[in-house]
């Protein structure tokens, strides 16, 4: 293009010596010629920001970083210490993928979903610590609803279209240090796609950008689909929440087996009632008597 210009430049200037009248022509610099579509092609693509409406969640009964100390708060600081000092290497010995946290439970309805959510919010309030929640429960995801948020792409983009960049959909919030990748767009294959290598090498993209930050995933149920099973393969740590009267034992002995090769795995008692007979507040409890162990 630059010769072109130069040339009819030259021919311009040979009219004008013949004494022909032409209009004055500004050519543009070549640095500038060259640069913008450069530029353009360089500008990253910045996630969208949402806001989280803290004073509804602090009401349904969620852990908000502005919300007076709570009990459900002190509980979920017992429960995210130990997380927190594995994810970034001040455990009691080193653990591989430390900072995946992949929250499940045996069965539907045994309150995961709340627990994720809970935990990436009181980790969202330390001074040190960042947090990606992921909603990584295809079949039924319930993060951007408990949210009070609409549908969005996400997670399931990601896998099927490789030109979708984590960029494009991960959600910035209103918490500084807590961001969101919702499930996605429905698709006909949802969990068989967690079981695949878009799945492997995204959740290795996503550990190795964000090797400072804590990343949370709310997985399915691990008896209901054989895709969770997979999914904890990949994580350093496992969170499983077993609903206190209700989930039966043989369950949860089940669905443990299937963690097996976890370097580390914590179980939280939901619903569970103190020794006094009184409920814990908002109906949540933390299961001492299953405890935390790294096998």
């Amino acid at each position: 293009m630059s010769s072109l210009i130069e040339q009819a430049s030259r021919r311009l200037e040979q009219l004008r010596q013949a004494g022909v009248a032409v209009p004055d022509v500004v050519v543009p610099p070549k640095s500038v010629e060259l640069a913008a579509p450069a530029a353009l092609a360089r500008a990253p693509v910045m996630s969208r920001q949402v806001t989280l409406d803290l004073d509804a969640l602090t009401a349904a009964g969620f852990v908000s970083p502005n919300a007076p100390r709570s009990q459900i708060a002190d509980q979920y600081r017992v429960i995210k210490r130990p997380l927190i000092a594995n994810a970034m290497g001040k455990g009691t010995a080193p653990v591989v993928n430390g900072n995946l946290i992949m929250v499940t439970s045996a069965v539907a309805g045994e309150g995961k979903s709340f627990n994720a959510l809970n935990l990436a919010m009181s980790i969202a309030t330390e001074l040190d610590n960042t947090v990606m929640l992921v909603d990584a429960d295809v079949a039924r995801p319930s993060i951007l609803r408990m949210l009070g948020l609409p549908a969005s792409r996400g997670l399931l983009d990601l896998l099927v279209d490789d030109q979708v960049e984590l960029s494009q959909v991960l959600l910035r919030t209103n918490i500084d240090k807590l961001s969101l990748l919702p499930s996605g767009t429905p698709h006909t294959r949802a969990t068989e796609l967690l079981a695949s290598d878009a799945m492997t090498a995204l959740i290795g993209d996503i550990a190795k950008r964000y090797s400072d930050r804590i990343i949370i995933f709310d997985s399915p149920p691990l008896l209901l689909t054989t895709e969770s099973r997979v999914l904890a393969t990949h994580m350093g740590q496992i969170v499983m929440v077993v609903h206190a009267g209700k989930t039966l034992q043989s369950d949860v002995q089940h669905a443990l087996a299937t963690i097996e090769s976890c370097p580390v795995k914590m179980m939280v008692l939901n619903q569970a009632r103190s020794a006094s007979g009184g409920g814990y507040g908002y109906g949540y409890g933390y299961g001492h008597g299953y405890g935390y162990g790294q096998h």
